[in-house]
C-alpha cells in the first residue's frame, strides 16, 4: 500500500523542531556518493539564524514559506526551504530578462516561489527527505510545492541549486532545467600545498608563489580561525569588510550584524575565518562554511587595497586549508573566470523552474536550450586553458 502524506505550510521555522528539520536536511545515510555528506547551508541554524536575524522576511522581499510533508503518524519526513520573493535579488540564477519580457507582454512575474539557501551559491540539496522516509515523499514534496505556488497565485516555481540528482528528478516532473557554471578546486589527493603547486605548469606555478608573496609583502600576516577560536571581535572586523565590499558591489548587504552572532553561537565549528593583520588590526577577511567535504568560500571584505589579497584570502588559503584537513574540494562562490588560472575547474551548476503560463514556459525553455549549447562551448575552451602540466590532464 502506498504511503500517505500530509503537506503544510510554515512562515517560520520557529514552527519546526530543529532535529526533524536537520533529519531531513543532512541524514546521517548519505555518503560521498550522493555528492555531500554535509551541507551546512540547508541546516536548521543557518537558516533560522536568517530569520531571526532579519536577513530575510518581509522587508528584505524573502518571505518564508517552508514546505513540510509529514507521514501518517505527522513524522516530517520531507522539507523544502522556500520563500515569496517580490523580485529576483540574492539569488544567483539570473531571471530578470525573463520578468521584463513576461511583464512586457502584459504578465505578472512577481510574487515567485524560490527553493533556496537564500544569498547562497552553493549546489546542495533543496528536497530534503529523510534517510527512512516512506517511497514518495520526495513526489509528495514536489507536488506540495506545486500546490503551494499555486496558491500563493505566484507566476513560477524555483528551484536553485540542487544536485544533480535531484535536478534530474524535477526534470522528470516537467520542471525546465537550466545549467549554469562555477569554479571549484578538485582535491586530488595532494600532501601539500606545493604538491598541488607541482601539478601546475612551470609558468602558472610561479605566477602563484608570486601573487602570494606580493599579496602578504612584509606587513601582512594571515590568522585561520574555527570554533572557539572566533571570538566577538573577530565578527566585528569581518563584519566591517562584509559591509564596505556589499555596498560597493551591490548597494545592500544581505547579512546583518545578528546573523553573525546567531551563526557564531550555533555553528562555529561549521565556519573558518580567514583574517588579515597588518601590524596590531586586521584589515581583511572572508568566511568560510564547512562540510564534510567541501568547503564553501562565501563573502569577503578588505578595508585596504592590496594586489592578490583577494586570491590569497578567498583562494590559496582554502586550497592549502582543504589539502591540510583532507576536504575533497572547495566551492569559492558564483562565476569569476580567473579562478581557472588559481587551478580551480569548471563544473556545471542547475536550477530547475516551472511556470504557470504556457507560453512564458516555452519562451524559457527555448532559451535555456539555447544557453546550454554555449554554455557546453565556452566550458570545453575553458577545460583547454586549465593551468596544469599536460600529463596531468590526459
Amino acid at each position: 500500500m502506498a504511503a500517505k502524506f500530509t503537506a503544510r505550510f510554515v512562515q517560520s521555522l520557529e514552527k519546526v523542531e530543529a532535529a526533524a528539520w536537520d533529519a531531513c536536511a543532512n541524514p546521517p545515510t548519505l555518503t560521498q556518493a550522493d555528492g555531500e555528506r554535509f551541507n551546512p547551508f540547508i541546516t536548521y541554524a543557518f537558516l533560522s539564524a536568517l530569520e531571526r536575524s532579519g536577513s530575510v522576511g518581509a522587508r528584505t522581499g524573502w518571505s518564508p514559506v517552508h514546505a513540510l510533508v509529514e507521514d501518517e503518524s505527522g513524522r516530517l519526513v520531507a522539507c523544502a526551504p522556500a520563500y515569496l520573493k517580490a523580485h529576483s535579488l540574492g539569488e544567483y540564477v539570473f531571471d530578470q530578462s525573463w520578468a521584463q519580457a513576461y511583464e512586457r507582454a502584459g504578465g505578472k512575474y512577481y510574487p515567485k516561489l524560490q527553493v533556496a539557501a537564500p544569498f547562497t551559491p552553493a549546489t546542495g540539496r533543496r528536497l530534503l527527505v529523510a534517510g527512512d522516509a516512506p517511497a514518495g515523499a520526495r513526489d509528495a514534496l514536489i507536488g506540495a510545492l506545486r500546490g503551494l505556488r499555486q496558491a500563493l497565485k505566484a507566476s513560477s516555481l524555483h528551484v536553485t541549486f540542487p544536485t544533480p540528482q535531484e535536478a534530474q528528478a524535477l526534470g522528470e516532473a516537467g520542471f525546465i532545467l537550466r545549467a549554469g557554471e562555477q569554479f571549484h578546486f578538485v582535491n586530488e589527493g595532494y600532501a601539500s600545498f606545493e604538491d598541488f603547486l607541482g601539478a601546475l605548469s612551470s609558468r602558472k606555478r610561479k605566477g602563484i608563489k608570486r601573487e602570494r608573496r606580493e599579496a602578504l609583502g612584509d606587513d601582512v600576516t594571515i590568522e585561520r580561525l574555527r570554533g572557539a577560536e572566533i571570538r566577538p571581535e573577530h565578527w566585528e572586523s569581518f563584519f566591517a569588510f562584509y559591509m564596505d565590499t556589499g555596498a560597493r558591489k551591490w548597494g545592500r548587504p544581505y547579512l546583518t550584524r545578528a546573523f553573525f552572532d546567531l551563526i557564531g553561537d550555533a555553528m562555529a565549528d561549521r565556519i573558518l575565518l580567514v583574517m588579515a593583520k597588518q601590524g596590531a588590526e586586521y584589515v581583511a577577511g572572508a568566511i568560510n562554511f564547512l562540510g564534510d567535504d567541501a568547503i564553501y568560500g562565501r563573502n569577503w571584505g578588505a578595508l585596504i587595497e592590496r594586489p592578490f589579497l583577494h586570491f590569497e584570502i578567498c583562494y590559496y588559503q582554502a586550497i592549502d586549508y582543504a589539502i591540510a584537513h583532507g576536504y575533497t574540494r572547495v566551492e569559492a562562490g558564483a562565476q569569476g573566470e580567473h579562478k581557472i588560472a588559481r587551478g580551480y575547474r569548471p563544473v556545471v551548476t542547475w536550477s530547475a523552474h516551472d511556470f504557470d503560463d504556457a507560453g512564458l514556459r516555452a519562451a524559457v525553455a527555448d532559451y535555456c536550450e539555447r544557453e546550454r549549447a554555449a554554455l557546453d562551448e565556452m566550458m570545453a575552451a575553458q577545460e583547454a586553458e586549465l593551468p596544469f602540466r599536460k600529463e596531468e590532464t590526459m
